[in-house]
This record gives structure tokens, C-alpha cells and sequence, in this order.
């Protein structure tokens, strides 16, 4: 059974930072493509950023810069560190595992196939 488990959102003041963690257990993240994705009430889940195989990132425009993703295949982890966090980051915030490349279409739901249930950051102004 594949389990993505999310872990580190809280709530914090803006200008802060928060650092999200993502285990995998049934499931080797090693060779695939691996996105976080946040959802905010009333909104459309959009890509946050994704990091590669080979471990080259990916980010949404609103992000770059104050965010950074990481993997640890070893521990078969991958990592969000948020800093410098705005009210407008507030969601809740998804990991997803994709047996395809990034690539182009890494902000693309559909081409995920294992979510995990999510973890809530609230940042607060």
C-alpha cells in the first residue's frame, strides 16, 4: 500500500518559515518526479513546485525564490522549506509522487499518481 505522508505545517507570522517533509512508505520515490501542491478554500489546487529525479526543482512563479525543494531517496523524503512566508501562502499544502519525468507538466495534477492527505500552514499577518 503507497502512503505519502505529509509532516511540519503549522502556523506561523508572516516573514516566517516552515519546513513541510514528505515520507513515502510502499512506494520508491527514487527515478520519479515529486510535487507539492497547496489548496486554499474557495480555490483551485495549484502547483507549489516539484523536484526531479535528478533532483533539479521546479517552481510556481509566486514562490521562487522563498521556497526550496529538496529529496533524500535514501530516506525516500522530499522536503518543502518555505521561508519568508505571506498570508497568501496559507493552504493546505500536498505531496504527490508521479511516475513520469517533471518536466513542462509538472504543475499538472493528472499526471501524479499517489497524494498524500495534506498538511495545513495558516501564516498570518
Amino acid at each position: 500500500q503507497v502512503q505519502l505522508v505529509e509532516s511540519g505545517g503549522g502556523s506561523v507570522q508572516a516573514g516566517g518559515s516552515l519546513r513541510l517533509s514528505c515520507t513515502a512508505s510502499g512506494y520508491s520515490i527514487s527515478g520519479n518526479c515529486m510535487g507539492w501542491f497547496r489548496q486554499a478554500p474557495g480555490k483551485e489546487r495549484e502547483g507549489v513546485g516539484a523536484v526531479s529525479a535528478g533532483g533539479s526543482p521546479f517552481y510556481h512563479d509566486s514562490v521562487a525564490g522563498r521556497f526550496a525543494i529538496s529529496r533524500d531517496n535514501a530516506k525516500n523524503a522530499v522536503y518543502l522549506q518555505m521561508n519568508n512566508l505571506k498570508p497568501e501562502d496559507t493552504a493546505m499544502y500536498y505531496c504527490a509522487a508521479s511516475a513520469g519525468l517533471c518536466g513542462r507538466t509538472w504543475s499538472t495534477s493528472a499526471k501524479y499518481n499517489y497524494w498524500g492527505q495534506g498538511t495545513q500552514v495558516t501564516v498570518s499577518s
